[in-house]
């Protein structure tokens, strides 16, 4: 039978080079052959595999929104552009809020603390209002009296941002910063311009529908008294037309009744007489002024309304 061919051995043995050479009577080992094209990487380190580019830190992302003049985030945008964890970009955030560079009026929603308002906790609600409804897919508009103050009538300043939607929510703070909320079924129906602020534009009631607002709200912004001082000072702003236009669209007569009786009350008459020829085509039901209150007084024929409390205003 024919001897079989030999083939070389892939591994072979290999003198150990004499500065590693081992302590005499110590056997050679087996080494694997490196070919020579590769012996140069032999002793080097192995590169790590590519890793996926950093996506930056929470503050950073935070710098460049606001130098791109955005003020506010959600979380699911931050999750986005991180790349990271729910758990981790909460602990980031919680950090960037005790520093007071993130304040968060609601949960999942962040507004960016600008250095000059880092003392308040957060910039004005007017700059974030617009956005935070968004992000509650409520409609909205800035009423009652911080439509007042926006329109000039600022006897009566609020130490919170009040917003009437159709949705109901709660309060909400950022830092000193308050927002309150009213309710209101027919939002959409109100008169409303929109104000430019330092981030963009909000809803604001019209005068007229601010009044209206106000009598409607009377105890939730310091009674009749109050209001009357305060629609004393919008009466400048009120167009007779659209005065009756802002009534059509509120639907409550008691509520339109009692306005005409109190704008005539702080003498702007002729603002409210195209509204009390329209208020008559209506025949509406006697009302009190004060809603809820004894039914004794006078009753004003103009405005069909039992003045059931003596109205006190600063001129």
């Amino acid at each position: 039978m024919p001897s079989l061919p030999s083939f070389p051995d892939p591994v072979r043995k290999v003198k150990q080079p004499r500065h590693r050479r081992l302590a005499k009577g110590t056997p050679y080992r087996y080494l694997l052959h490196v070919p020579t094209h590769a012996q140069s990487r032999v002793g080097r380190a192995v590169p790590p595999a590519a890793t996926p580019r950093a996506r930056g830190s929470l503050g950073q992302f935070v710098d460049d929104l606001q130098s791109r003049g955005r003020y506010v985030f959600r979380r699911d945008e931050a999750l986005r552009a991180l790349e990271t964890s729910d758990v981790a970009l909460k602990l980031a955030a919680h950090r960037l809020v005790a520093k007071g560079r993130l304040a968060m009026p609601r949960r999942g929603f962040f507004v960016i603390v600008p250095l000059e308002y880092r003392a308040a906790g957060a910039p004005p609600a007017t700059w974030f209002v617009d956005d935070l409804m968004a992000f509650h897919e409520a409609p909205y508009y800035v009423g009652l009296l911080s439509a007042a103050a926006l329109h000039g009538a600022a006897h009566q300043q609020p130490q919170e941002l009040q917003v009437v939607s159709r949705v109901q929510l709660r309060k909400a703070t950022a830092g000193r910063v308050r927002l309150r909320f009213f309710l209101k079924r027919d939002t959409e129906e109100t008169p409303t311009g929109a104000h430019k602020t330092e981030t963009g534009t909000i809803r604001v009631s019209t005068p007229e529908a601010t009044a209206f607002d106000l009598v409607r709200y009377e105890r939730s912004v310091g009674g009749l008294g109050a209001v009357a001082t305060v629609l004393g000072e919008l009466a400048e702003r009120i167009e007779p037309v659209r005065l009756v236009a802002a009534a059509k669209a509120d639907g409550e007569l008691s509520v339109v009744q009692r306005t005409g009786y109190l704008l005539d009350h702080v003498g702007s008459k002729k603002k409210t007489d195209a509204l009390s020829r329209w208020l008559a085509e209506k025949r509406p039901r006697a009302a009190l002024l004060r809603a809820g209150g004894p039914r004794e007084g006078s009753t004003d024929a103009r405005w069909s309304i039992v003045a059931n409390e003596t109205i006190e205003f600063d001129e």
